[in-house]
């Protein structure tokens, strides 16, 4: 009979210095490659197409009002975690979540984006949004820079269901950003697209 291996903890997650980009999975420390340029890009992109009008104290429907962030150290669902970017809107949360003593925030974010690459795409789309679910995370939004889409995702009790797949040509409103109109060629932009 074989012993299942130990499960890492909390602490040892958070012992790993920041530069080594690790997260804490299902009691595995799990370590990801440094992001590319385009994997940056994206992330910007996508923060700066919702933070004018969601980033920002409550105004009238087209400003709902809300929190951006990204790569936030969090224990949600299970998990020691840093997504690329979150967001928590204003009635549910009305002032900017915290850190705790440990230096982890575990007010559930209403919407995750994780930018999917070679090295984090199997997570992302596996172990992580299983517990985004698990947590509650209402709305999942994976941006794909190589097949230059973002697919929107929302929770149901059974997973989360796709409810919406886009591609440069298009523009999204997708929720929870629905005041939000999202170019997707603004975002996929590469330097064989004309100018």
């Amino acid at each position: 009979m074989t012993t299942p291996p130990r499960r890492a903890t909390i602490a040892e997650w958070l012992a790993i210095p920041e530069e080594q980009r690790a997260e804490l999975i299902d009691g595995r420390i799990v370590y990801q490659g440094m992001p590319g340029p385009s994997h940056g890009r994206v992330q910007t992109q996508v923060s700066g197409a919702l933070a004018l009008r969601f980033d920002r104290r409550r105004g009238d429907d087209e400003r709902p009002g809300g929190w951006l962030s990204s790569e936030v150290d969090m224990e949600i669902g299970g998990i020691g975690c840093r997504p690329d970017l979150l967001g928590w809107r204003r009635e549910h949360h009305p002032r900017l979540p915290s850190p705790d003593g440990r230096g982890l925030v575990v007010d559930v974010p209403d919407w995750i984006c994780e930018v999917l690459s070679p090295s984090t795409a199997a997570m992302d789309t596996g172990r992580k949004r299983e517990a985004y679910h698990r947590a509650g995370v209402a709305w999942y939004w994976l941006a794909d820079p190589e097949r230059r889409s973002l697919t929107v995702l929302h929770r149901a009790d059974e997973g989360y269901v796709i409810v919406g797949v886009f591609a440069p040509g298009e523009r999204a409103r997708a929720a929870p950003f629905d005041a939000v109109e999202v170019d997707l060629d603004d975002l996929f932009v590469t330097d064989d697209d004309p100018g």
